[in-house]
């Protein structure tokens, strides 16, 4: 059997599990779906052997890594990955360059009677295959742009498509002023990790037009690949139109009663506490765009619909609040992002004849109706 593996573009479609040897703060920085963080050496290990590298080589940092990492800690994180073989039998082994630490972890699994691949050129090989798989995929579908006012349910209708990719679920942002989230925001390495995968797998899939919705130059602080911001300002633009009845319930259930929810799950102490002092911290960070005035009532709006959840357990005050900010905040903003892309749009209308323009107007744009469940 070969010790080593690069089919790299199997590993996408497969979504197969992989050990990611490398320390804890190398992962953090970037890896890869469906890969766990086993470290044959943690931070601290990493950092006393590479000084020992640096001052005296190679050979007396390997041997002062096999010092550091042995008897029962070596057995814990042998054991460790032969556990996460067992769960995952496909899985394959890799460190940043698929060099000695993803050689010597193979090694010792060997001795434990256990086989595994590791992957040719290690982290930085498939890192290098999937920046290039984005740099290119452009070339090989057509993009197609869902726009919409806030609330107007664009998120919604993409989870009905399946040739659609959600930007903002793989930046885990809502991709506006209040879109944090309590978990942190994906990393830049990983959004493009990320969204090199979905590309892979939709256009494998034969899908030869893919759907986005529509966003900026970055969300939150994650910024779009500029070979894909090429490729999109020349796309088609459909805009997603809804009543302000329908966008103030959806925004009401999103920044109100599920965000609430995640708070709570969340385990914090006062959850509400922490979830109203959120809210006010986006409010402040765009009283500048608002206005003073604007920015007063927009706070006291807020204030009320707090009273009221405390006083009846009621949501209902919050529309005012909630109206309030998309009639004078995102709206006028957003009108005018769309105004100056007036020739990017191809079509105007509500979630039923959006989907039905799409299916009729773009050859293989949705494989298959049955994905689909309008709401009567």
């Amino acid at each position: 059997m070969s010790e080593l593996y690069d089919d790299f573009k199997s590993i996408v479609l497969n979504n197969t599990p992989l050990i990611d040897v490398r320390a804890p703060v190398e992962f953090e920085k970037g890896a890869f779906l469906n890969s766990c963080n086993l470290p044959i050496m943690n931070d601290e290990e990493r950092h006393i052997v590479g000084i020992c590298y640096k001052n005296e080589g190679n050979a007396k940092a390997i041997e002062l890594g096999h010092k550091l990492v042995s008897g029962d800690v070596k057995e814990e994180r042998v054991v460790a990955w032969m556990d996460f073989m067992d769960a995952n039998p496909d899985a394959l082994l890799y460190c940043f360059r698929g060099g000695q630490r993803s050689k010597i972890s193979q090694g010792w699994l060997r001795e434990s009677g256990r086989e595994i691949k590791r992957l040719k050129g290690g982290y930085k090989a498939f890192r290098n295959y999937l920046l290039r798989e984005l740099e290119e995929s452009h070339n090989r579908f057509k993009p197609i742009i869902l726009g919409g006012r806030t609330g107007s349910g664009k998120t919604l209708q993409l989870k009905k498509m399946p040739n659609a990719i959600d930007l903002e679920a793989l930046a885990n942002h809502r991709g506006s002023s209040f879109g944090q989230k309590i978990t942190p925001q994906t990393s830049p390495i990983n959004f493009e990790n990320n969204l090199s995968y979905e590309l892979i797998q939709k256009i494998e899939e034969g899908f030869k037009h893919i759907i986005f919705e529509d966003e900026g130059k970055h969300i939150g602080n994650v910024f779009m690949p500029q070979s894909f911001i090429s490729a999109m300002a020349e796309a088609p633009l459909i805009i997603l139109e809804s009543t302000m009845e329908k966008r103030i319930n959806i925004t009401l259930a999103e920044y109100v009663i599920e965000a609430q929810k995640m708070y709570i799950m969340a385990g914090f102490e006062d959850a509400f506490r922490a979830w109203q002092q959120s809210i006010e911290s986006a409010m402040k960070r765009i009283e500048k765009r608002l206005g003073y005035e604007k920015y007063a009532i927009v706070c006291a709006l807020f204030k009320s619909g707090v009273n009221e959840q405390i006083k009846n357990g009621s949501y209902e005050k919050y529309k005012e609040w909630i109206e309030y900010l998309l009639r004078e905040y995102y709206d006028p903003m957003y009108d005018y992002q769309i105004q100056k892309r007036s020739k990017q749009v191809v079509f105007r209308g509500g979630e039923k004849e959006v989907y039905e323009y799409i299916l009729s107007s773009f050859n293989n744009a949705i494989k298959s109706s049955s994905h689909i469940g309008f709401a009567k």
